[in-house]
């Protein structure tokens, strides 16, 4: 619980390893060694810790006023779910009253075991049938139940709340929010409609190639649900394509094939995908002003918040809404 006598942003900046290896060994009743190696993490603090007997392990401390206690418990709950199932994801680990979601002075953490994997640049046929039968297996647990806390991947509703986070802090310049403002609403207006009537389920939510580790003689992993949501189905699979739909139908083509072994889809949220695409633009943006509300700065782009950023993003959000206006046409047999 909260106290307003706690400084969570202070306790969360402040972490060092005596603290850590202390509390870690405390909640799990285990022996660490003095390994204490920070992981890159644009959000959170992530730190590799080391059991005596030498297993790994991860421990996330998660960045306050990012997400709420019962938003994490979600994510880990669907995490439990899908292990529990033995998909093939990293979930936390039980602390000794069977729960996963620590407090240390007004900071959540948790620490799962750690896997090594690496990512994949290219996948082959066979690769792809076993990320369509990974993410259906996926979306068919994540079809069993709702998350009330998390964020829902609509158009009036996730990208609004961020247009609406970017234009009342002071990383857009003041000459720049309407134009910004304006883009935005336009695509907000386009695609909205196209959403009507299409299920939201619990997805990952980021499911690109960096999330997607590779261990040899396993299946893959997919890791990092630090962004799941309630969205439709098709989100955690357009960002695997090498490219659009109708470059990369073949890839699409044997990706379904292998997820429908496991679960329908439906061919008509297709029609989606550009609309994401866009949405994922300004989420982007919103993440990165997040980093900079809360760090003074971002390491992914050196140029973000300058003029000539904005500039660009503008066009590119217009360039993006004429695609969207344009359609996707079938592709064949796909549909």
């Amino acid at each position: 619980m909260q106290t307003d006598d706690i400084d969570e942003e202070n306790v969360f900046q402040d972490l060092g390893p005596d603290m850590v290896l202390s509390l870690v060994e405390r909640s799990l009743n285990v022996s660490l060694t003095n390994l204490f190696r920070p992981l890159n993490s644009y959000i959170n603090r992530v730190y590799e810790l080391q059991k005596d007997d030498g297993g790994g392990l991860i421990v996330k401390f998660y960045r306050p006023g990012r997400w709420t206690g019962d938003a994490l418990q979600e994510e880990h709950d669907f995490l439990l779910e899908l292990a529990g199932e033995e998909i093939p994801v990293i979930a936390p680990l039980k602390f000794p009253d069977s729960t996963t979601l620590g407090l240390f002075e007004g900071v959540h953490f948790a620490v799962f075991p750690k896997r090594g994997g690496r990512s994949v640049d290219e996948f082959d046929e066979d690769q792809w049938l076993q990320l369509g039968r990974l993410l259906g297996r996926v979306h068919l647990i994540g079809e069993n139940r709702s998350a009330t806390y998390r964020p829902v991947m609509s158009p009036s509703a996730s990208t609004r709340q961020q247009l609406d986070y970017l234009l009342a802090g002071s990383v857009v310049p003041e000459e720049v929010k309407n134009p910004l403002k304006r883009a935005v609403e336009e695509i907000i207006a386009e695609t909205e409609p196209l959403f009507a009537g299409q299920r939201q389920i619990r997805i990952h939510g980021d499911c690109h190639f960096a999330n997607i580790i590779y261990r040899p003689g396993e299946s893959f992993y997919l890791i990092d649900f630090d962004d799941m949501v309630m969205g439709p189905p098709v989100q955690d699979i357009w960002m695997l394509l090498p490219g659009t739909l109708d470059e990369a139908f073949v890839e699409m083509d044997i990706l379904l094939e292998g997820y429908e072994t496991f679960r329908p889809f439906d061919r008509r949220s297709f029609k989606l995908i550009e609309p994401l695409r866009a949405m994922r633009f300004v989420h982007y943006m919103a993440w990165c002003a997040h980093q900079v509300a809360a760090d003074g700065h971002t390491r992914v782009l050196e140029d973000f918040g300058t003029q000539s950023y904005w500039q660009k993003e503008i066009a590119d959000l217009h360039d993006q809404l004429e695609r969207i206006r344009e359609g996707y046409m079938p592709l064949g047999n796909m549909l």
